[in-house]
């Protein structure tokens, strides 16, 4: 039998006579208590109702333990992006942090995933119906997840991963009093556009002309392109910015910008540049293209530079648990990205022709041959 997580095991046996041949046989009552002084008689009924006493408690524990419940929380996690193996191993970290935490899947919390996979429709529709399934707690990765749950409430608590510049956005007042209904972990800084930039250029010096990959709707994306305008003239290179509002406008932006001499490109982080369409067009114009997340780069990209989006997911259980404690999102200061990696696909830089230094393939955390 399980209970409050503890597993009780009861022991039976079968009554044996008082005579039988396997044990002494005792003394009749009567003429044990008979042949005892008055001290050990007093001493025997003491101890008879300990026993009672003992016994009664022993029978009762089980049925009070029966009665009580485990409170079970539910969490509702509104991705921004696709369900595939990248969201697998997100949900396997919180899962693990949660773990480690006291919480474990189907006994005290359950936590149910929506993919909106890029598409503005269903991310508003996925988010109304969890806010009216009332849950403990949300939780939303990417801005446009958690710009559509603070659109559907305002009392909630919400917990945000990989969203950029939540000041700028309008999802909290400031990183170290978020007010609000929302708390959590940004991605990048704004001042990762001129990062990505020198990166790009260190891996492949030939580009002269960048075109940045940019959802417009998103600030924090308009932020990443103004840092790298701004850190393009030190470099001597041309920064061309291409909007794009949905997958469908990929293709047709990259294959004009294509047209450019020693171009490269910087692609912004959002659903709707996630998928291998840009690696692919990128390796059939041959384009030298920075990535925000490792899995670009091991999926055939030239070079990625962002954050460990997987260590987010294990880091955000904390917030959950002191949520789901009492806690309020107002009070716990939003996390900044605390790793960063920078991945290299040697295997795809010699399709391109280029040669990477080696002081840069030291500096990386992961190296693909």
């Amino acid at each position: 039998m399980s209970l409050l997580g503890v597993k009780l095991t009861w022991h039976f046996a079968l009554h044996m006579s008082a005579c039988d041949p396997k044990r002494t046989c005792p003394l009749p009552v009567g003429l044990l208590t008979a042949t005892m002084t008055p001290s050990e008689l007093r001493r025997r009924t003491l101890r008879r109702r300990e026993f009672i006493t003992l016994g009664g408690a022993a029978i009762a524990w089980p049925f009070a333990a029966r009665a009580q419940t485990v409170q079970l929380r539910r969490v509702v996690v509104l991705m921004g992006t696709a369900n595939d193996a990248e969201a697998a191993a997100r949900a396997t970290a919180l899962k693990e942090g949660l773990q480690k935490l006291g919480w474990i899947l189907g006994r005290n919390i359950q936590i149910d995933y929506r993919f909106a996979a890029g598409n503005a429709e269903q991310m508003s529709a996925y988010a109304s119906e969890a806010v009216a399934s009332q849950p403990d707690l949300l939780l939303a990765q990417t801005n446009p997840a958690l710009k559509a749950l603070q659109k559907a409430t305002n009392s909630l608590p919400i917990v945000f991963l990989q969203v950029s510049e939540p000041i700028g956005e309008g999802f909290v007042k400031s990183l170290a009093h978020p007010g609000g209904n929302a708390t959590g972990f940004t991605n990048f800084e704004s001042e990762i556009g001129g990062k990505w930039l020198r990166t790009l250029k260190d891996v492949a010096p030939v580009v002269k002309t960048i075109g940045f990959i940019f959802n417009p709707e998103t600030s924090a994306h308009v932020q990443f392109l103004e840092a790298a305008q701004a850190t393009s003239a030190a470099l001597d290179l041309k920064v061309v910015p291409l909007g794009v509002h949905s997958v469908a406008e990929v293709e047709p932006i990259v294959t004009g910008f294509a047209a450019e001499p020693n171009g490269g490109m910087i692609v912004s982080p959002h659903p709707i540049t996630r998928g291998k369409l840009i690696i692919d067009l990128a390796a059939r114009y041959r384009l030298p293209t920075i990535y925000p997340f490792a899995f670009h780069a091991r999926d055939g990209g030239l070079v990625s530079y962002g954050v460990d989006q997987v260590d987010q997911f294990r880091r955000a259980a904390i917030y959950v648990d002191r949520i789901l404690k009492g806690e309020k999102p107002a009070a716990l200061p939003v996390q900044e990205p605390t790793k960063y990696e920078l991945v290299i696909n040697l295997k795809t830089a010699k399709a391109l022709g280029l040669s990477v230094p080696p002081p840069l393939i030291a500096l990386a955390d992961e190296v693909i041959e």
